[in-house]
């Protein structure tokens, strides 16, 4: 499909710049065969039944940040990295900016004790970088160093503090390795937990660490001139037969998030069957793709252009999902990670244009 027809024109003031407090306050928006519904995400227990099941990304958001000195000879230059994704114990992919500045071979200080070599330098600004120290080691030394990696929506227009130390994790998380936040979970909290497992939902937990390459936009004319960055994600044995007996008898998955939902897509058989996983996905959803694992997902408000637009209109319906914005932008929706949710209910392939 052309790029141009997932475009649409935000007006500024709605990209949300902090979360509502108490975050299960933000507002929700129904997308299903019914007409659109505005609700809040506290009315989410009402809007599910008894036995479904929530499945959450757990990944926890690292401090991926680091800005460094390009060190040649004499020369020093200032350099921002945002790391995206661990390639092995002692290397990460990173986005770097200037990435002109930097050549193969460079050397970069991080501080007096944490050194980086370019190891390889590839398309749209990314390079490797070959660290200095290890395993836990180099986790101890980025978490010294860095900054959580704000969105550059909002990082664009402020700086990062210590409440978004707070509000840009979910309160679930448990995985080290994301470099962005799982944002559609970080509207839950202790007191909506409560009021969904009195309502006998179920709550399940895999992993997915997503990566910067979530914020870059598609940049090709057709969907199928773009290559998603892979993100590493893992189901296990047991989250897998937990899932699979949810479907088995007659519950719902609703995923909480594009990012929980990639990995299900991934994992499953095209009877819907889930496997346990382990490794790299790069699933790029778009119009026409068959769901086979979930049948409801919660998600915020998502860029023009993107992958994640992509992702909601293929799940529910293309003229669905751009009423749906049209509905959101003039009734006054926050938009993007700190923003409002939505619930949508997936239509069938036949059903969706």
């Amino acid at each position: 499909m052309r790029v141009d027809q997932f475009d649409f024109e935000l007006p500024e003031e709605r990209i949300a710049l902090r979360p509502v407090h108490p975050k299960h306050d933000a507002r929700m928006l129904i997308v299903s065969d019914d007409p659109l519904s505005d609700r809040t995400v506290v009315d989410l227990p009402d809007l599910l039944q008894p036995g479904d099941a929530l499945v959450f990304n757990d990944t926890r958001v690292i401090p991926a940040e680091l800005t460094g000195y390009r060190c040649r000879a004499d020369a020093r230059a200032k350099v921002t990295f945002n790391l995206h994704k661990r390639e092995t114990l002692n290397s990460w992919l990173a986005f770097a900016r200037p990435a002109k500045k930097l050549a193969v071979g460079d050397r970069v200080e991080f501080g007096p004790d944490f050194v980086a070599e370019v190891s390889d330098k590839g398309e749209a600004g990314e390079v490797l970088l070959t660290f200095d120290v290890a395993g836990q080691d180099l986790d101890v030394k980025i978490a010294g160093a860095g900054h959580i990696p704000l969105p550059p929506y909002i990082g664009s227009k402020r700086p990062e503090d210590e409440q978004d130390a707070e509000d840009y994790q979910t309160i679930y998380a448990e995985e080290d390795g994301a470099v962005a936040a799982p944002t559609a979970g970080l509207h839950f909290t202790d007191e909506l937990f409560a009021a969904l497992d009195a309502r006998g939902i179920e709550r399940h937990f895999i992993t997915l660490h997503v990566g910067a390459g979530t914020f870059l936009p598609v940049k090709a004319d057709d969907t199928d001139g773009h290559k998603m960055h892979s993100e590493w994600g893992e189901i296990t044995p047991a989250q897998a037969d937990a899932l699979n007996a949810v479907r088995a008898r007659g519950g719902r998955l609703v995923s909480v998030g594009t990012t929980s939902l990639r990995l299900l897509e991934s994992a499953a058989d095209d009877d819907g069957t889930i496997r346990p996983f382990a490794g790299d996905t790069d699933i790029f959803i778009t119009p026409g793709y068959r769901f086979k694992a979930v049948d409801v997902l919660m998600t915020n408000f998502h860029l023009p252009r993107s992958t994640l637009f992509m992702l909601v209109s293929a799940f529910a319906g293309f003229d669905a999902m751009r009423q749906a914005y049209t509905h959101a932008i003039k009734t006054g929706y926050r938009f993007y990670s700190y923003g409002d949710s939505s619930l949508l209910f997936r239509k069938p392939l036949e059903a969706r244009s």
